[in-house]
């Protein structure tokens, strides 16, 4: 299915403009009811798949900012989400996650409704297992994110405004449920654009590994993810370059389990506001509409951290692979220039582990070059020359048009990662530390081992470790504050690590941690139930 998931132009599955988060408008006809029941309903299963590029192509921020790794640059970030001290159920930004995955939670209501009543093919069991399976993702963001919320697994064909708020036990109880039946629908192989079985077991594992921390979890959970995550990786072992996996030309290679698909065709209705955004930020200014063609567009925000670009040691592949650590005249050159001997080097960042003797060589070899020294090209360490900052290069797109402003950014046609193996190799760790810490240590050294660099030892083996060990393993993925909020880390880590946050930051009403995000207030606003508080800490 790579490169062909398209959005269903019909009105039945958009939704209305007076509520953008549960109810659908409906402006269906018998027409598309009889369309939706026939040929049609392959398009809705393509329209359930194109949901995905708007929850992860659009904004990052409830997904990273505020956290130890990405901190504000010379754009302006959210504060509220950012930095905590203005959080309330207000902030701009604070709704995206709670209406993006309420759309994909009603087209996949749309899709199972009509997968009772079309025609049954030898495909429809698949199909169905696919949408549980997007269906229980988003789920699985909304708790994480906003803790219990609204359980609504019916299709509406009129307007419904009262909802009734379930626990986050009775979600992540549902989402369990939905993904088990899931496994049991989607075919086993390699992943080629649609949900296989590796895919489902690899979310089980992090959801089994998520309640596991949680006051209601389960004995068994810490031991249930790592069995699930055991089978996602069935075996596999992480040989892929570094540095190849995120090629701009690999984006389907043997190590994705799962991924948005993006391309230039899907997105060319609108160029600048329908790709993936991801390439726009974690990274410095590179020059404006002066180097269209010459330069991506970056938004200057959240840029890595002083402790993030610390957490890299000498030999880790991972260091270049991650950062474009010396930049040429032309940017793209990296990627259009297989013999760069002739080319200038424009701007170089000293790693920590350069003696003074290398960097002496260097500057003697590159007179002309600009030389950021290390600890100067972090996030909050002057901020108004392009290339201040180092930029991550992991999401580079050389065939993406221009993105012209940060208002327009998703301008990538590339696929936007969501689960690969090495994530679930550190999946594993993390739940084996629990229950079986050598079998953990195994598999996190397994990532270290690609990487190039000494195994981690058992005196290390920590949840501390685990967590750095992620951070320079997928730096720029969509993962940091879903990781520090799981393991009870969010607060230690962001303040200690992330110069606008103190720990003071996160107190909220009624003795209660800013953790969890606020309802959004347009939800409890358009909700005519009574029955859906708000959470504790912004009451």
């Amino acid at each position: 299915m790579k490169k062909t998931i398209i959005t269903l132009s019909i009105a039945l599955l958009t939704l209305s403009s007076c509520s953008d988060f549960i109810e659908e408008d409906n402006r269906s006809s018998a027409e598309t009811s009889e369309y939706l029941k026939s040929s049609g309903y392959e398009s809705l299963i393509n329209a359930n798949y194109a949901e995905l590029k708007d929850i992860y192509g659009g904004e990052p921020w409830l997904f990273v900012s505020g956290t130890d790794l990405y901190a504000e640059g010379r754009s302006t970030e959210p504060i509220g989400i950012s930095q905590y001290t203005q959080l309330t159920s207000s902030s701009p930004n604070v709704d995206y996650l709670y209406k993006e995955c309420y759309k994909a939670i009603q087209r996949a209501n749309t899709a199972l409704h009509f997968g009772e009543l079309t025609e049954k093919t030898a495909t429809l069991s698949a199909r169905i297992g696919e949408v549980k399976y997007l269906r229980a993702n988003a789920y699985f963001l909304l708790v994480q994110t906003y803790g219990g919320v609204s359980l609504d697994t019916q299709y509406h064909d009129s307007p419904v405004l009262s909802f009734d708020r379930n626990s986050a036990e009775e979600i992540y109880t549902f989402i369990v449920k939905e993904l088990e039946e899931s496994l049991n629908l989607v075919p086993a192989g390699a992943f080629t654009g649609r949900v296989t079985k590796r895919a489902v077991q690899d979310l089980l594992a992090k959801v089994y590994l998520t309640r596991a921390y949680e006051t209601f979890g389960a004995a068994t959970d810490f031991a249930t993810a790592a069995k699930y995550a055991d089978d996602a990786i069935a075996g596999q072992a992480l040989t892929i370059k570094y540095s190849d996996l995120w090629l701009p030309a690999n984006d389907i290679n043997a190590e994705v389990i799962f991924s948005a698909q993006f391309s230039a065709g899907s997105n060319s209705s609108n160029p600048q506001t329908t790709g993936n955004g991801q390439a726009s930020y974690f990274s410095s200014y590179l020059g404006g509409s002066e180097v269209a063609g010459k330069a991506p567009y970056r938004s200057y925000n959240l840029l890595p951290t002083d402790f993030a670009i610390g957490l890299f040691e000498k030999g880790d592949t991972r260091w270049d692979g991650t950062f474009m650590t010396q930049t040429y005249t032309r940017y793209y050159d990296y990627y259009d220039v297989a013999n760069k001997t002739g080319l200038a080097v424009t701007h170089f960042y000293v790693p920590k582990w350069m003696t003074p003797a290398e960097l002496d060589a260097y500057k003697l070899a590159n007179p002309k070059t600009n030389i950021h020294l290390y600890g100067t090209y972090g996030a909050g360490k002057g901020l108004n020359s392009d290339y201040q900052t180092i930029p991550v290069r992991k999401f580079d797109d050389p065939k993406a048009p221009f993105a012209t402003s940060s208002t327009t950014p998703r301008t990538s046609t590339r696929d936007f990662v969501i689960s690969r193996l090495a994530d679930t190799y550190l999946i594993a760790a993390e739940a084996y530390l629990r229950t079986n810490p050598a079998t953990g240590l195994i598999r996190l050294n397994e990532v270290r081992k690609r990487a190039g660099v000494a195994n981690a030892t058992a005196g290390e083996f920590n949840i501390d470790y685990i967590l750095d060990e992620r951070a320079r393993e997928m730096i720029g993925e969509y993962n940091r504050w879903f990781d520090l909020k799981r393991t009870g880390k969010l607060i230690e880590r962001a303040s200690l690590h992330n110069f606008n946050i103190k720990a003071a930051n996160f107190d909220g009403a009624n003795g209660e941690k800013k953790i969890l995000r606020p309802i959004p207030q347009e939800a409890l606003d358009l909700n005519q139930s009574k029955n859906f508080p708000q959470n504790p800490a912004y009451n």
